[in-house]
Order: C-alpha cells, then sequence, then structure tokens
C-alpha cells in the first residue's frame, strides 16, 4: 500500500511569511527560526576553513533575512529555493572578502565518490537520500552534505544569469518555466522527492530516472497499471504543491 506524506515543516513557510510582510513580528522570528536548520546545513560547508562557525551562521542568516523580505510570491517557487542561492551569496560574499574559500582534494575526491553512489542508487531504485548515500559510503550524513555543497560553486542571486546580458540575473531566472533544468530549479524538485513516502518515491524512480513504463512498474511494485497511473497522477500534484 503506498503511503501518504507526513506534513513536511517547510510548509508552514508561506504562511508565515504572509504574516510576517502584514507586520506579524513573531512569524518573522518563527518562520527565521524554522529555516535555520539550513543556515546551519549551508554554513557547515565551509566550517574548519579559517572562519568561525558562528561567522558563518550569522552571514548566512543575513541571506535568510534578505530572503525574508525580498520574497515574491509571484513567482511560483518554494521560499527554501529561493532563500538558498541569497544564503550561499552572504557566505560567500564574507569568505571571498577574507579570501578563505578553500575546497580540499579529499572532499572533491569524496563528493565524486558520493554522488557517483547516489547516481547508482537512483538508476537501481534503491533509496538515494543524503543518509543512505552516507551510510554506502561509511561515513556520517552530516560529513557527507559537506562534500556534496563543496562540488556545487555558490553563487548569489544578483550575478548575471548569462555572460552577454546585463538584466538577467539568477534571481530572475530561477523560477522560470523555460529553466527547469537550472540548478536551483533541480535542488527544489530534489527537496520535493526527498519528502515523499519510500514507496512514492520508488515509483518516481522507476517512472522517471529508470525510464520503465508504468506496466513495468506495476510489475516491480506488486501493483495494477491502473493502480500506479492513479498514483503517479497524485505524486505529480503533491509535488507541483511542494515546489510553490
Amino acid at each position: 500500500m503506498i503511503k501518504t506524506e507526513k506534513k513536511h515543516p517547510y510548509d508552514k513557510n508561506l504562511d508565515l511569511l504572509q504574516a510576517f510582510r502584514a507586520g506579524d513580528k513573531e512569524s518573522g522570528e518563527e518562520l527565521a527560526k524554522l529555516n535555520m536548520p539550513l543556515v546551519y546545513s549551508i554554513a557547515g560547508r565551509f566550517a574548519g576553513r579559517g572562519a568561525d562557525m558562528s561567522d558563518l551562521v550569522e552571514c548566512g542568516s543575513l541571506g535568510l533575512v534578505k530572503a525574508m523580505r525580498t520574497f515574491d510570491f509571484s513567482h511560483g517557487c518554494a521560499f527554501s529555493t529561493y532563500a538558498v542561492p541569497l544564503i550561499f551569496g552572504e557566505i560567500r560574499r564574507f569568505l571571498r572578502d577574507d579570501g578563505i574559500i578553500k575546497v580540499s582534494r579529499e572532499e572533491k575526491r569524496l563528493a565524486g565518490i558520493l554522488n557517483a553512489e547516489r547516481e547508482r542508487r537512483l538508476s537501481s531504485g534503491e533509496e538515494a537520500d543524503i543518509a543512505s548515500v552516507a551510510r554506502a559510503v561509511g561515513i556520517s550524513p552530516q560529513d557527507a552534505a559537506s562534500a556534496i555543497f563543496s562540488s556545487v560553486p555558490p553563487r548569489s542571486l544578483d550575478e548575471r544569469a548569462f555572460d552577454d546580458d546585463d538584466t538577467a540575473t539568477l534571481g530572475s531566472m530561477i523560477c522560470d518555466e523555460d529553466a527547469e533544468t537550472r540548478d536551483f530549479n533541480k535542488f527544489a524538485l530534489r527537496l520535493a522527492i526527498e519528502k515523499l513516502s519510500p514507496e512514492r518515491k520508488k515509483l518516481i524512480i522507476l517512472r522517471y530516472f529508470r525510464d520503465l513504463s508504468q506496466s513495468e512498474t506495476a510489475k516491480i511494485l506488486g501493483l495494477s497499471q491502473v493502480k500506479v497511473s492513479r498514483e503517479e497522477k497524485k505524486i505529480m500534484e503533491i509535488l507541483k504543491r511542494d515546489m510553490v
């Protein structure tokens, strides 16, 4: 039986943000607290490279506050997705000014191993969340997150999206329907998929990562083709909802 999804803490983001914009300071504080794990996760990538963790978190928090103040509800993307490059941008600016952005050779090697293991798991229909990949490689989820983040160069939303266009910034392109393959939209989709139940996640992996037909997927999952079709439609609606 396919299980339904549990409510994710980030589901409250937009309601809290609307209340904050309307002048409710308590909602703003709750919104910031709710998204602090995202700040710590990104700041943790740069730990041990010459900057205090408290400074990294403080800079990341500035990016989060900037996201709270500038998020455009009409863009149609998740607040957490919008906040990620702003948090990255503030930390990167701080480290760049201090000249201490460094990614070790060992961390680059580990990121390659982790990404290869993740791709293998996706292609075989296995669990590919960060905890499962880290366990397979034999390291902690925290170390895995740090290594994986190191393979993705952070950029600010204020940076130009194209070298030959001074008007188009990453911020203006991030929620563009014609740019679904861009890094941050992929990140938003990954977040939404990771919130699915294991059964629904496996269905999506089989259908869209292994490119199996509904009948082939049904045989593997022990379901009828009609059931797979219905579940697939439900999942698409869930993913659309969670990316808004």
